[in-house]
């Protein structure tokens, strides 16, 4: 293990020890009073709607042994309470949050590994620690703490792993920037370049600029890209002679391309080359979009020297975090697949073809509103509503104000009126799957996570 003493916490972050000893060491940080434990530290970080300055003592009376403010008073009164304790004061918890997850990271000489793009982030990072985690002892982001308070704190778990897989999210320019320079991660992973939040950065060509902020806190690194996406294909093109860059790919040849696809509801399968040898793999996920997942830990896996057979193996037991593509078995053979906690219009077209893998049962797509497209908003719900009609979905089901362009584009396009249904909200869609659902039905549901479509599964399971 390499904690950190208070004494460097406070060199890194210029603060001042109030109280304490400066040469005790801080293991376990959290944020969150809740869920404090033992000889804790507690960083109290400060939001727009939340200061969790407010909250040291009660992380003290809660056993943690450190707590790191943000300029509040603390009277020599209340210092009397906490004899045994280490209190420090920053001028900014954020920025010190920031300055302590860079220097742990420094204390490491192991694998990182930094995953952003449009969509498939999370899955993508699924797939690829588990193949990791076949050779080193791996950390991983959980669930999607992928922002500039989320990376911080999974890299200020670190103990004694030997590998750090991190996924990187953002809604703006310099986010990721700020991220890359906490981790510095050696191997950079982009998905895609889709349009997800491009209402907020403008274009996809913009977009492409906020995610390539991966490569700015590290020297020389390792470059997986995948090769289908055309602005990540373009890119490569352009500056293959200025970087280390493995690619990956289904229909552009690759470094690491998938050949003989097969397609079924709950797996996919496919052959691939690595290292002159011929590896046939199991993805025990439907959908092309995570054979390409499962192509970016194939390119991980060969850059880290692991065994064909771990990889392998990686991939076929890996599981998805939940919320993404979670399949529900209902009564009378019903089923809900979970796909809302978030949405843009590539995310939706793979949900959508994955949908109609299900040949042999009636489609019901359960669609919502994607946010952040600004100038795109509308544009983009029709290409969904294309997509609709394209995959031959047998009904569609829109909530939100936005929505309706889906189904105007659905309906324009020749899918029947009576099989469009508009709802006004979670209450109006639950009456009508209680009139039209039969056996066998699959139900789709995604949207942006603002719709809250996640709660419609739990709602739907209460019609039974």
């Amino acid at each position: 293990m390499k904690n950190l003493k208070i004494k460097e916490i406070i060199e890194e972050t210029n603060g001042k020890l109030i109280q304490g000893n400066q040469e005790e060491e801080c293991q376990n940080f959290s944020k969150d009073t809740r869920t404090i434990k033992e000889k804790d530290t507690y960083l109290a970080i400060k939001g727009e709607n939340f200061d969790g300055n407010q909250f040291w003592k009660q992380a003290l009376d809660k056993g943690a042994s450190t707590v790191i403010v943000e300029n509040i008073s603390i009277s020599e009164e209340e210092l009397k309470n906490y004899p045994n304790k280490n209190i420090i004061k920053v001028e900014n918890t954020l920025e010190a949050l920031y300055k302590i997850a860079k220097k742990k990271r420094e204390k490491y000489s192991i694998p990182v590994i930094a995953i952003t793009g449009s969509v498939g982030k999370t899955s993508t990072k699924d797939i690829v620690a588990n193949v990791v985690s076949k050779k080193y002892k791996t950390l991983k982001t959980q669930g999607n703490n992928n922002n500039n308070i989320g990376l911080p704190f999974t890299i200020l778990k670190l103990q004694d792993e030997e590998a750090l897989v991190l996924e990187m999210g953002m809604n703006h320019f310099g986010e990721i920037s700020l991220l890359s320079n906490i981790a510095k991660p050696d191997i950079c992973i982009i998905t895609n370049i889709g349009t997800s939040h491009i209402g907020n950065l403008g274009s996809r060509e913009n977009i492409l600029k906020a995610k390539l902020e991966i490569l700015e806190g590290t020297k020389n690194p390792k470059i997986i890209l995948n090769n289908d996406n055309d602005l990540l294909h373009n890119w490569k093109q352009k500056n293959q002679n200025n970087y280390d860059i493995y690619t990956y790919g289904i229909k552009e040849p690759s470094d690491i391309n998938a050949r003989g696809i097969e397609l079924k509801e709950s797996e996919g399968k496919f052959t691939c080359n690595l290292n002159g040898n011929e590896i046939k793999i199991t993805v025990p996920v439907g959908g092309e979009h995570f054979i390409l997942n499962a192509l970016c830990a194939v390119s991980v896996g060969k850059i880290l020297n692991i065994d064909s057979k771990k990889i392998v193996k990686g991939i076929e037991e890996f599981q998805l975090t939940k919320k993404r593509m979670d399949i529900t078995q209902l009564p009378n053979g019903i089923k809900i697949i979970n796909d809302a906690y978030n949405a843009s219009l590539e995310s939706m077209k793979a949900s959508l073809k994955y949908l109609a893998e299900f040949k042999n049962n009636r489609k019901i797509a359960i669609l919502g509103d994607m946010l952040e497209l600004g100038e795109y908003t509308e544009k983009l719900h029709e290409e969904v509503g294309k997509a609709v009609y394209q995959n031959k979905i047998d009904i569609l089901i829109t909530s939100g104000k936005n929505a309706k362009a889906i189904s105007k584009q659905a309906k324009q396009d020749g899918m029947p009126e009576e099989d469009i249904i508009d709802c006004q909200n979670q209450e109006e869609i639950i009456e009508k799957l209680k009139q039209i659902l039969k056996k066998e039905d699959i139900i789709l549901l995604k949207a942006s996570n603002g719709m809250k479509f996640y709660e419609l599964p739990e709602k739907i399971q209460k019609i039974f």
